[in-house]
């Protein structure tokens, strides 16, 4: 099986997330095995292993381009910028000690759902809504320090 370049550097991105994980993991470890150390580290990176594995697993086994697909770029095509994206998760960690993790994780996800091609208003204001409560709430309760919060009671 001959794979495209696209595969390859996504295969080759898969790795290094792969290994920088489990370094993280292992240097988090010998740091610490106390279980306030480790409650978000070792579920997290579990699962992002096994997440990576199996990506990798499935474009090895079961992708292929089919055949009305493009497997290289053409020379005409617009390269997508990604600089856009990187403007907006600076601003949004920049912005974090002002707004708070609830409000900037609202803001970020509805503004990166707009520039990702997202047009149904109501999808991108229900989606950031829900988004940001839940990993606000799932954060505030399962770090043994108080987060930036603006609108959720129990921050700082």
């Amino acid at each position: 099986m001959k794979l495209t370049k696209n595969q390859l550097a996504d295969l080759g991105i898969l790795l290094v997330l792969f290994l920088s994980t489990g370094w993280y993991l292992w240097d988090t470890w010998q740091a610490s095995t106390e279980i306030y150390n480790l409650i978000f580290v070792l579920p997290l990176a579990i699962i992002i292993l096994l997440l990576c594995l199996t990506t990798f697993l499935g474009e090895l086994i079961f992708a292929s381009p089919g055949p009305d697909l493009p497997t290289e770029r053409q020379s005409g095509d617009a390269e997508p910028s990604i600089m856009p994206t990187v403007l907006l998760f600076a601003g949004y960690v920049l912005s974090l000690p002002w707004l708070g993790f609830d409000v900037g994780t609202f803001a970020f996800v509805g503004l990166f759902l707009q520039l990702a091609g997202e047009k149904r208003w109501w999808w991108v204001l229900g989606y950031s809504l829900a988004f940001a409560f839940c990993s606000a709430l799932f954060f505030s309760f399962m770090l043994p320090y108080p987060m930036p919060l603006l609108l959720l009671p129990g921050g700082n």
